[in-house]
């Protein structure tokens, strides 16, 4: 389903995300890139301008992605021009809190094939938070 250059760094993104690789993740972005996640105001991004630069979006992982374990149910995607949108659920597990967002997801890829732009439209008050069940134990 890569088969677009915007979904195919999407898909490289969540990959990325998922497997806590974060020298991969940064090198999908251009140099003058930008990620809005979500757009607007939120405890990551208080001005609500977005990450701007590879420094800004490292400091965005070690805050916002670091720490927690992320997986990506993506129901569909549409790509055009050099964009691609992803409608899915994003569940994230952090200290002990599972937390699912409901959202449409947006990669915008320069000439070559890199993220200019990761635009996330999701709701903080419409976010699903839950007690992560503890781990089972061999008894």
């Amino acid at each position: 389903m890569a088969d677009h250059p915007a979904r195919a760094a999407g898909l490289a993104s969540q990959h990325a995300v998922r497997t806590k690789d974060r020298a991969t993740w940064l090198t999908l972005f251009a140099p003058d890139a930008v990620v809005e996640d979500p757009i607007g105001r939120s405890p990551y991004d208080p001005a609500g301008n977005g990450h701007r630069g590879r420094d800004a979006i490292a400091a965005f992982w070690d805050t916002a992605i670091a720490d927690s374990d992320i997986a990506f149910r993506m129901h569909d995607s549409y790509a055009c021009g050099a964009e691609v949108a992803f409608v899915g659920t994003i569940t994230s597990v952090r200290r002990e809190i599972t937390v699912e967002v409901d959202g449409v997801f947006t990669y915008r890829v320069d000439a070559d094939g890199r993220i200019a732009a990761l635009r996330a439209y999701w709701e903080l008050d419409r976010a699903r938070r839950t007690p992560s069940e503890p781990a089972e134990t061999a008894g």
